[in-house]
Parts: structure tokens; C-alpha cells; sequence
């Protein structure tokens, strides 16, 4: 059913003695739907995950699968939960099909439906012709893709993933990428990952934990699309000035090195001075071939929400007048 809600989360809250982990973090992720889960280590991702998956206790609040909670009906909200864990919990000494049958019978399949579940989910993960392969013997992609069949061989409504594209090759991750968008279309989908690009590229909806308490929630189409975002350009120049003759272009911020012929000018509030440096970089003749605005918007907004001093540090200000050669 379209728009139905899969995952509902109440005002959760978690603390360690008088530590927070978390407070009052509320969200909904509905069927078909994809949402990144982002925040620095020590935000409180892990212990949001845990806590939906049933395998932390609440301080408060509640959490509902499939329109069950999590709580006064753990079995059957758990039934509806498939967890790929960062480390996915395999048994290198046993086959795919061997692991996978075990996964199966902690997952309380009959036996009778057993072998059909276990060839769906290895279809559907590209594990067809691997199942009497040693665990031990696999890529680090196939291992992921095993992970990956373990969480989904029960059906379930939610698949929660964390870092399934760590340490892959640009292959793997592309052949994962795709199987996550494939999963959507009947599940709904909780990706925790440090990739600001697979977020942008995969997820329908961005969370940002920081501190244990959501600083942003948005649809990805919104955040990319607002004409508002451009703050910075990123521009290569064959023959850059100092850095100072850049301040002078009105809209300009401030302005920082990155290489020794690529620069980043920050704009001052609402006002986008792309036009203005172009115009500059021609009439000055320093050589402009790269011009990019829209690389690090999401980049941008994580670090502005999850680092309050955020701020680049080999830089010139165009208020304080000083000089940076860095």
C-alpha cells in the first residue's frame, strides 16, 4: 500500500546513567521509501538502529513495525525486521546455502518453504551460482551480498543496512547500489552510511542525527533542488590571483586555496556571486576552466548541522583583511 507506514518512531530517548545518547528523536519511514541515516560517530545512529531492531531497551518513547511495536509485541514487530550490521555476522566454515538455511530456521521458516526462500533471496542478491561455496572463499562484496541475503530471507517489511558498501571496490558498491534500489520497491529501507554520495544518489529522504537529537529531516529532491543552496563555487583557474583580488568580487565571502590552482569562494547570505567571479575571471584572463556549484551541497549542510565551529581553516575573510598563503 502506497504511503503506508512501515517504521514509526516516538519520541525515543536513551541514556547511560545521566549520559544522553539520544533524546526525542521521532520519524516515520513509510513502504518503498529509502532514507539515509547520517551523523558523526558518537551521534547516536547505533543506538537508534539497536533500539528499532529490538535489541536495545528504550529510556522512553516507542517504536512501531508494521504496525507493531517493538515492545508489547516483539516477535511479531521483529518478524517484519531484516539487520545488516556494519560486521555482518557470518560463519566463514559453512556454505552459502548452509548459512543461509541456518539464518532461515532462526528466522522460524517451516521447512517446508526453507529451500524456496533460500533460492529467492540468493536470486535476488546475485548468489545463484554460490551456494556450496565456503563463506571463507568469498569476496568481501559477495560476503556483503550474503549479509545482505540473511536480512531479507524472511520477507521482511524493513531491511535496515549499516555501511553495506564499506571497504568494496567501486564494482561491488555500484552492484550493491543497485540491489538497495531493487529492495525498496517492496521494502522499506534505512541506509546508515558515511557516503555522502550514495545518499544523494540512492535515498528518497535524508535524516541528520547529531548530539542525539535530529537536526534535519528533508526529502532529497527539496534539499537539491531549493535554488537557495548555492553558497560556495568551486573554481580552477590556470592562473590564479592572490587570494586577496578574489575579495573584491562582490558576494565574496571569503576565499580558501584547496590545490594549487583550484579555489573555493564562499558567499555572503542569499546572495549567489557565480555571475560576478565569471565575469571577473574573464575580464582579469585567469584562465577559468572549472566552475562547480552543486558537488557538496549535502556535504555542506552535514558539516554546518553536526560541527558547530565549522568553518575553513586555511582561509581570508573578507572582513578581517588578513593573508593566508597556506
Amino acid at each position: 500500500m502506497e504511503n503506508e507506514i512501515l517504521i514509526s518512531v516516538k519520541e525515543l530517548s536513551r541514556f547511560y546513567g545521566q549520559q544522553r545518547a539520544i533524546e526525542n528523536v521521532s520519524f516515520n519511514v513509510h513502504r518503498g521509501e529509502i532514507l539515509g541515516f547520517l551523523g558523526p560517530n558518537g551521534a547516536g545512529k547505533s543506538t537508534t538502529m539497536q533500539i528499532i531492531c529490538g535489541v536495545l531497551a528504550a529510556s522512553h518513547g516507542s517504536v512501531s513495525i508494521a504496525g507493531y511495536d517493538i515492545y508489547e509485541q516483539p516477535q511479531k514487530a521483529k518478524e517484519h525486521i531484516g539487520f545488516l550490521p556494519e560486521q555482518p555476522p557470518l560463519y566463514d566454515d559453512l556454505t552459502v546455502d548452509e548459512y543461509l538455511s541456518y539464518a532461515g530456521k532462526l528466522r522460524g521458516i517451516k521447512k517446508e518453504t526453507l529451500t524456496e526462500a533460500i533460492e529467492l533471496c540468493k536470486k535476488r542478491c546475485g548468489l545463484e551460482n554460490n551456494g556450496s561455496r565456503l563463506i571463507a572463499n568469498l569476496s568481501k562484496g559477495y560476503k556483503q551480498r550474503v549479509g545482505i541475503a540473511q536480512a531479507i530471507i524472511h520477507s521482511p517489511s524493513v531491511i535496515i543496512l549499516d555501511e553495506p558498501t564499506s571497504g568494496l571496490d567501486p564494482l561491488q558498491i555500484r552492484e550493491i547500489r543497485e540491489l538497495m534500489l531493487e529492495l525498496a520497491e517492496d521494502h522499506s529501507v534505512i541506509l546508515s552510511t558515511h557516503i555522502l554520495s550514495e545518499v544523494q544518489s540512492l535515498c528518497d529522504r535524508v535524516l541528520i542525527i547529531n548530539n542525539g537529537t535530529i537536526v534535519l529531516d528533508q526529502a532529497m529532491d527539496q534539499l537539491q533542488n531549493e535554488p537557495d543552496k548555492t553558497d560556495h563555487v568551486e573554481i580552477s583557474l590556470r592562473y590564479p590571483p592572490a587570494l586577496e583580488a578574489l575579495l573584491n568580487i562582490e558576494g565574496v565571502a571569503s576565499a580558501e586555496s584547496i590545490n594549487k590552482d583550484t579555489l573555493r569562494l564562499n558567499f555572503n547570505a542569499d546572495l549567489d556571486a557565480t555571475d560576478s567571479i565569471v565575469e571577473k575571471a574573464a575580464a582579469e584572463k585567469w584562465g577559468l576552466y572549472k566552475l562547480n556549484t552543486s558537488d557538496t551541497s549535502l556535504e555542506t549542510i552535514f558539516m554546518r548541522l553536526t560541527h558547530s565551529d565549522f568553518a575553513p581553516s586555511d582561509n581570508i575573510q573578507a572582513e578581517e583583511g588578513s593573508e593566508n598563503n597556506e
